[in-house]
């Protein structure tokens, strides 16, 4: 099982990846946690299909279990499903010695995540990314939260699990289009920063666990440089500004998160090639890849809209905000925009 060790202030969790590594899950939390209770927060979709599997690894292990479901979809990111989980920990007698583990997807991952770090004021947390996209990125980092009215991900809290149980075997039971959504995030790891996976995706000759893997490699190397994103970490939200600020005008609904994240590389690029950052034919190379995977690459949402949710974006700095160019594919960098230089610019 290839096993990647993630290097943070608070100290070194193993991320393990390896198809058949739900059945382990309960080995995982026995090495990693004294206690043997065990709280999974899971969605309604992911529970008719691996829940089973994950209470019996655990009962096995000697664990007690419980587990709280929410509906599926980005909206289920809310203070309103938080607030009743944290009620459903406190019913079933959770101690901050114990264990959270987040079943699913992002949603899922994020919204577990922010219970565990602060029931208690932090209890022991496992992810168990069950899609792409979270196998990918979401669930390594640390990085939870819940959304808000003002916009995505705007209180939440760095926290670090014990560890993180990927099993590519999972990904059998996604649609197209949510495989497309992980790859959004696996061609975004190959433009910031690994030509050769990009060039692997555009010749259809990368193999999943092997994209996993170096996804990962690249996620924990840039995480444990910069834990709290004030630097090398802002890498990692290529199309991100853009994506966010879509995802929200469009009231979460329109468009997934991939899907939002590929039109804002698209958008980026365009900014980067304004900005004489990005060469010419990058932005070709991307589309091309982004569309052999039926990814939007435009929309029509009105770019004052996007421009007034961007300005609440975390990734705004002393008044700048930071958006990733691409020098070339397998290379980029940050470059601080003034809401006068984005409007302009937009």
């Amino acid at each position: 099982m290839p096993e990647i060790m993630a290097n943070t202030n608070h100290g070194k969790y193993p991320i393990l990846i390896r198809t058949g590594a739900l059945a382990q899950l309960g080995e995982v939390a026995a090495k990693t946690v004294r206690s043997r209770k065990a709280f999974i927060v899971t969605d309604d979709i992911v529970e008719g299909l691996y829940y089973s599997a994950a209470e019996k690894a655990l009962v096995a292990s000697g664990f007690e279990v419980a587990h709280y479901t929410i509906p599926n979809g980005e909206s289920s990111k809310c203070e309103k499903n938080l607030f009743e989980i944290y009620t459903a920990m406190n019913e079933f007698g959770m101690a901050r010695t114990d264990l959270v583990i987040a079943l699913g997807g992002g949603v899922v991952g994020d919204l577990a995540g922010f219970a565990a770090a602060t029931y208690m004021r932090g209890c022991n947390l496992i992810q168990v990314p069950t899609t792409l996209l979270a196998q990918v990125d979401s669930s390594i980092g640390g990085k939870t939260g819940i959304d808000m009215p003002f916009g995505k991900n705007c209180v939440g809290a760095f926290y670090q699990p014990k560890a993180v149980v990927i099993d590519p075997g999972l990904l059998k039971s996604l649609s197209r289009a949510r495989m497309a959504e992980g790859m959004a995030e696996v061609i975004k790891y190959g433009c910031i920063r690994d030509a050769m996976l990009f060039e692997a995706i555009e010749k259809g000759q990368a193999d999943m666990e092997w994209m996993i893997e170096r996804c990962v490699k690249i996620k924990t190397t840039v995480v444990q440089n910069d834990e709290y994103d004030t630097g090398e970490r802002m890498l990692l939200n290529f199309g991100h500004t853009w994506g966010h600020a879509i995802e929200k005008v469009s009231g979460y609904t329109r468009y997934t998160h991939g899907e939002a994240v590929a039109i804002g590389m698209i958008k980026a690029v365009d900014l980067g090639v304004k900005l004489g950052e990005t060469p010419e034919g990058v932005k070709e190379r991307i589309l091309a890849v982004l569309e052999k995977w039926h990814l939007p690459t435009s929309t029509d949402l009105p770019v004052e809209d996007l421009y007034k949710t961007m300005l609440s974006d975390k990734k705004k700095l002393n008044g700048k905000v930071y958006y990733v160019m691409i020098n070339n594919i397998g290379e980029s960098k940050t470059r601080p925009l003034s809401e006068q230089e984005l409007h302009d610019l937009l």
